[in-house]
């Protein structure tokens, strides 16, 4: 059954067009950024570890980070926490393309990396507004959810491949220095629109507990991470068996498809009425993500790798429309910033877990057996969703 409000409405509403607009472009930035430093560490040092390890160094700090400036933004507001973050952001990301030219010491680039991901991110941001435009329309908000989450995905689509192309053609640190401009002019023009932000109440918030204490945002969390662990192993296993194949820049090509049919996915999705009750749909989902996604351990070529992880993806943004939005409707109102972030620092860590470790399996093994980690963590995600499913409804 079509949602009766559609797309359109959604964004018909008071400043949504605005605050969308600022965020596509700073999640345009955001998904350049994994590609871009594995691309011009391995491309300067020649080591896939390496560009793992600094990867993950900064997606674990900015997964310990999100959970605290969230609870900072429901207790002081988005645009007073976020906008100094974002100055701080831009300055350590000029060191971090800075000691790669110099060819400085490897630690040089797991530090500034590293202080260039303490910032707010303005996916969660924008979820959170659009939790406050419509809490009392659920179907526009299951439409507004679901177009965040394309958003992502058609982020990931030119984004990887636009890193790729740039650092393999121009300089290697050439589409980390794009990541970061359009993750600055994003984020600056998404926080112009003030009148959106969620309302604060600071008392009512001071005497809030952690949403820890939640046992259904723990789940999702341990799902999250699952899915991240399936994203960031994807990225750096990906580059490596293209390489492997004599195509290694055919790999930006093959996980933007990747996101593109996520995306597809996510339209259909938000078009339509839920009819999966949330808590079923998220373990439901990462089976489908685990099944889908399998066959790549059997195929040896990039017309079929991109084949069937095209296909894989269009489990992914059904899936991760449900996290987010088990984390706004399993928590009170002036907590879903908190929640929110929460669930996103599950998927960063599991991200960062997901780059390491595909990054060790492929300096050993070779890239194609690298997919093992993607598939393994998808599986995990169901039987952990299947097992809780009750903490959920």
């Amino acid at each position: 059954m079509a949602v009766p409000h559609g797309y359109a409405a959604v964004l018909r509403v008071t400043g949504a067009r605005q605050f969308l607009f600022g965020s596509a472009i700073e999640r345009l930035g955001g998904a350049m950024f994994g590609v871009a430093v594995v691309a011009m560490v391995s491309a300067r040092t020649g080591s896939y570890s390496l560009a793992g390890a600094v990867s993950a160094g900064a997606l674990v700090v900015l997964a310990i980070t999100a959970a605290v400036i969230g609870r900072l933004v429901d207790r002081y507001g988005q645009r007073r926490v976020t906008l100094p973050l974002v100055v701080w952001s831009t300055l350590w990301s000029v060191g971090v393309v800075a000691v790669s030219i110099l060819g400085a010491p490897s630690w040089t680039l797991f530090v500034t990396y590293a202080m260039s991901a303490v910032v707010g991110t303005t996916g969660t941001l924008s979820r959170a507004r659009w939790s406050h435009l419509l809490e009392d329309r659920p179907g526009m908000l299951h439409t507004a959810m679901s177009l965040e989450q394309v958003i992502d995905e058609l982020a990931f689509v030119g984004g990887p491949a636009l890193a790729v192309v740039l650092a393999t053609t121009v300089l290697p640190e050439a589409g980390y220095i794009a990541a970061a401009t359009l993750f600055l002019v994003g984020a600056l023009v998404f926080l112009a629109r003030t009148d959106t932000e969620p309302p604060v109440d600071r008392v009512t918030h001071k005497s809030t507990t952690s949403v820890l204490r939640n046992p259904g945002v723990l789940v999702v969390c341990a799902v999250s991470f699952m899915l991240g662990a399936i994203f960031g192993s994807n990225e750096i296993v990906t580059i490596a068996t293209a390489a492997e194949l004599g195509h290694k820049g055919a790999s930006g090509l093959i996980l933007a498809v990747y996101a593109l049919a996520s995306a597809v996915a996510g339209v259909v999705y938000g078009a339509r009425e839920d009819a999966v009750p949330a808590h079923r749909a998220l373990w439901i989902g990462a089976l489908a993500m685990c099944v889908l996604e399998a066959p790549v351990l059997l195929v040896d070529s990039i017309p079929l790798l991109a084949l069937v992880l095209t296909l894989a993806g269009f489990a992914t943004a059904p899936t991760l429309i449900v996290t987010m939005k088990l984390a706004g409707s399993l928590v009170p109102g002036n907590q879903v910033t908190e929640s929110m972030g929460m669930i996103f620092t599950a998927l960063v860590i599991g991200i960062a877990a997901g780059s390491a470790l595909g990054g060790i399996v492929v300096q050993g093994v070779g890239g194609h057996a690298g997919y093992v980690v993607p598939v393994a963590a998808a599986g995990l995600g169901a039987v952990l969703g299947l097992v809780f499913n009750r903490r959920l409804r």
